[in-house]
């Protein structure tokens, strides 16, 4: 059973409440700090435990009459820390946006992921913690312990993945977004300021019905085409939904709601294209796995069609993007969801550029039905003027320009043996 009461904390006048919730067995889940005073109730001390007096908390211990221990105080601070979330933290998108913050002077950055941060990812952060989206212990935790401005919210199960674990994938990608989104709104009540959440959406919520309408719909804006044929796309498109909600109508009916109660901002991605690591799990993968094959001199089968196409984008002008979508004047921006591409080759101009690059490339093209099926429901192109206008998004490459200046001279360094 879960209890929850509220302990005015009297060695800090008074100014702070103490929010406990407690499992059976004095096994204590958390404690938040809310900026107003409260009374403490009876209840607090008849919740089931045998001694009230002295709680241990893990990090910290409530006594009746003394509040926090001095040492608890010290390391928690008489306020939470301001910062900045980062979830799926581990990925290339992540690294980037914390070495991008950080670079700017941003040093309250928490990030999470199910893996454990690499080192120099960790010196970057004010905390990590190893932990799942869907585990709401562990955002209890983040939001007792931190005042959290902004959420780019990263972690997701993509394409192809999510199509053999469909259930799975609705709970992570729904369910952790749905988690993220409350938390939010309930940092915006505890401290009185908008929380800023990035959400980073997909090309896959889209979907076009055939090819014959995707040749002729040419680059198409944000609200065509609303019919996304994969998991992935659906959750997508149902997150960016829950996020103009949570933004505008959440909880409208209720007579404490707090209006405009969250800044949520979403960018859509192409394809994404990187020098640093090769991809795995998402139906675009075909292009950035064509080139590090090449250049480690592998071969490969593309799984889709020589004339398929789709919009793609290097990672770094990603991350760019998405910061500066971040750091737009809210006044300026007429949407929630934006467009962003760089380029939209077919398959076979990819291919034939590698080839350029690197003359003994051996690339097939054997299509794998389902996922070819899943690539033909995207657009060929989209359109980002809403983008431009908005907030500047201006694309860094075309296709050449991107092998040129940025994939070709990393990947050959990647690869090929220091002399």
């Amino acid at each position: 059973m879960i209890h929850q009461s509220t302990v005015v904390c009297e060695e800090m006048g008074g100014n702070y409440a103490w929010e406990v919730v407690w499992g059976g067995e004095g096994r204590y889940a958390w404690i938040a700090i809310y900026p107003r005073p409260s009374e403490c109730p009876d209840s607090f001390y008849n919740g089931g435990v045998e001694n009230p007096r002295d709680l241990e908390f893990g990090l910290m211990t409530v006594s009746r009459k003394a509040g926090p221990t001095t040492a608890a105080k010290q390391e928690q601070g008489a306020r939470r820390s301001s910062a900045v979330l980062i979830t799926g933290a581990g990925g290339e998108v992540g690294h980037g946006l914390i070495c991008a913050l950080h670079g700017a002077g941003g040093n309250s950055i928490i990030a999470t992921d199910l893996r454990k941060l690499e080192p120099d990812q960790r010196k970057m952060c004010l905390e990590t913690f190893v932990g799942d989206v869907c585990d709401e212990t562990l955002l209890d935790r983040l939001l007792a312990m931190y005042e959290i401005t902004e959420i780019y919210h990263l972690a997701a199960l993509l394409s192809t993945r999510a199509e053999f674990k469909p259930e799975t994938a609705h709970a992570v990608n729904v369910g952790g977004t749905l988690n993220l989104l409350h938390l939010a709104a309930e940092q915006t009540r505890s401290h009185g300021r908008r929380v800023k959440f990035i959400f980073p959406s997909s090309i896959a919520a889209y979907g076009l019905p055939d090819v014959a309408t995707k040749e002729k719909a040419g680059a198409i804006r944000e609200d065509d085409y609303p019919s996304p044929t994969t998991m992935y796309g659906c959750n997508k498109q149902y997150c960016e939904n829950l996020g103009r909600y949570y933004a505008r109508w959440y909880r409208q009916l209720a007579e404490d709601r707090i209006a405009d109660i969250l800044d949520f901002r979403c960018v859509r991605y192409p394809g994404l294209i990187s020098s640093e690591t090769v991809p795995s799990g998402g139906t675009s993968d075909y292009a950035p796995e064509m080139i590090h094959a090449a250049a480690s001199g592998k071969p490969y089968a593309c799984f889709v069609r020589e004339d398929a196409r789709i919009p793609f984008m290097t990672m770094p002008e990603a991350i760019e993007a998405t910061l500066k979508l971040a750091s737009a004047d809210a006044s300026q921006l007429t949407r929630c969801v934006y467009n962003i591409s760089s380029f939209a080759p077919t398959a076979g101009e990819i291919a034939n550029l590698v080839k350029e690059y690197f003359p003994k490339a051996e690339i097939t093209f054997q299509p794998d039905q389902q996922r070819q099926a899943i690539v033909d429901s995207w657009p060929a192109d989209i359109d980002c003027s809403a983008a431009q206008r908005d907030w500047g998004y201006k694309p860094r490459h075309t296709l050449e320009s991107a092998f040129e200046e940025y994939l070709v001279p990393n990947i050959k360094a990647r690869y090929e043996p220091s002399v």
